[in-house]
């Protein structure tokens, strides 16, 4: 069913950005189940001649699409002193995150130019918005010499965005810096996110830094890449 489709596509037969036949339309043409149609479009995705847009169907590719869902990247600070979100979407937490210590590795110690092995706080959390719709993961960092003679020496910050508002009661003022990656997910990542096979993620670091340019904390998120576009003002 894949080499017959991917051959419709490649022929013209399925126009760039027409819509493909459904899940049951394909699955009653070649007499297979709907498991072994997803497995088949999945190997197409994977190919990159296929996108999933959700709520609406499977699309040949197209290079002019435009996906579903654009996220404006940014924070802003409101009029009490709070962070957030610029793409204004109400994000909850599936848990509720617990401070943990764990040892800077290499790459994010670069990042913070800290030494590494440095101990950090850390928060994880897996975070929804639009009713379960929308998935990413989470991932705050705060160094422990970032908090020496601090009151959060002797107990646990906040995470992001909260950490930001204790970092400027702190007296800091902030600006911060983002890398946008992607990268295929590991298997507890794939599944967290809902993500088919083939599809890989996006992978988002923010650094907060102050006036002197010192880093001061980390924010790591986990976001399906599939679907999803990242827009910045500059």
């Amino acid at each position: 069913m894949a080499e017959h489709l991917r051959r419709g596509i490649l022929d013209g037969t399925y126009p760039a950005g027409q819509p493909l036949p459904s899940e049951e339309v394909l699955a009653k043409q070649f007499g297979v189940t709907r498991p072994t149609v997803r497995q088949g479009i999945a190997e197409l995705r994977a190919a990159g001649l296929v996108e999933v847009m959700m709520g609406r169907g499977m699309f040949v590719r197209s290079p002019h699409s435009r996906p579903s869902l654009t996220r404006p990247r940014g924070l802003r600070r409101e009029p009490n002193g709070h962070y957030a979100e610029a793409d204004g979407l109400r994000w909850e937490n599936a848990e509720d995150p617990v401070a943990t210590r764990t040892d800077a590795p290499l790459a994010l110690a670069d990042l913070l130019r800290i030494p590494p092995g440095e101990p950090l706080y850390t928060y994880d959390a897996l975070q929804t918005a639009d009713r379960g719709r929308l998935r990413q993961l989470h991932r705050t960092y705060v160094p422990f010499s970032v908090l020496l003679d601090t009151k959060y020496e002797d107990q646990a910050p906040p995470p992001a965005p909260h950490l930001y508002t204790a970092l400027t009661e702190l007296g800091h003022e902030l600006h911060f810096t983002e890398y946008v990656r992607t990268r295929m997910p590991l298997p507890d990542q794939a599944q967290a996110l809902r993500l088919p096979d083939g599809v890989p993620m996006l992978q988002i670091l923010r650094v907060a830094l102050n006036t002197a340019d010192k880093p001061l904390a980390l924010e790591e998120f986990h976001v399906p890449g599939d679907d999803l576009e990242l827009s910045y003002s500059l």
